[in-house]
């Protein structure tokens, strides 16, 4: 027993000075003012949203990245895929019937696919930053080389902030015609941008408007 107990304080006194000046207590984010103590290990994997792969696409205006978190694409609305109360909903107000509204999201997902899954993001937020779902809601942008063609196709939409060029992932799905603008406040930074695109995008007869 004494072996046992003199064994846990040498763990205890060998790794504490290690992690001491990674710990830190902190109130709960939630402001319910319990404490808890978190841990930044040195051999940890830490994220940025600057610059964060997406792991999966799943579904046109959804992706899941590298860390597990899932993104729900803000300004943007494309069909459902999963049959569910919403989809239904949405079929009834359209006139449709909700395999003729997963058929059409089944092509967007495919689109958000290519143009999103593999690749290295950097995610931008309005005022709200999750909803109720805990899903993070974000603008999602590929940042390109300083030499990028602009003009790669006629449904993409690059954006440039003064520093560098980015394809603006949400209002290229919006321009290339795979979904609907959805303002919902207070979350309006890109509002008009994506209305004039889904005009355009009808008006051209692009993806789902075909």
């Amino acid at each position: 027993m004494p072996v046992f107990f003199i064994t846990i304080m040498i763990i205890v006194l060998g790794v504490n000075p290690l992690f001491a000046g990674n710990n830190r207590v902190s109130a709960d984010n939630r402001g319910r003012g319990s404490v808890g103590l978190e841990f930044n290990f040195p051999f940890g994997r830490s994220y940025s949203y600057d610059d964060i792969l997406v792991s999966r696409v799943i579904d046109g205006d959804t992706v899941q990245l590298e860390n597990g978190e899932r993104v729900r694409l803000l300004g943007i609305d494309t069909p459902e895929i999963y049959q569910s109360r919403e989809s239904e909903e949405k079929a009834r107000s359209r006139g449709t019937d909700v395999e003729a509204i997963r058929v059409l999201g089944k092509q967007a997902a495919v689109f958000t696919k290519q143009l999103l899954e593999g690749k290295r993001v950097r995610l931008t937020f309005d005022v709200d930053k999750k909803d109720k779902y805990d899903r993070l809601l974000a603008y999602v942008f590929i940042d390109q080389p300083p030499a990028v063609d602009a003009v790669m196709a006629d449904g993409y939409y690059f954006i440039y902030d003064g520093t560098k060029t980015a394809l603006f992932c949400n209002a290229t799905i919006i321009k290339s015609g795979y979904g609907h603008p959805m303002a919902i406040p207070p979350n309006l930074m890109y509002a008009d941008i994506l209305r004039a695109l889904h005009r355009e995008a009808r008006e051209h007869k692009r993806g789902l408007w075909k």
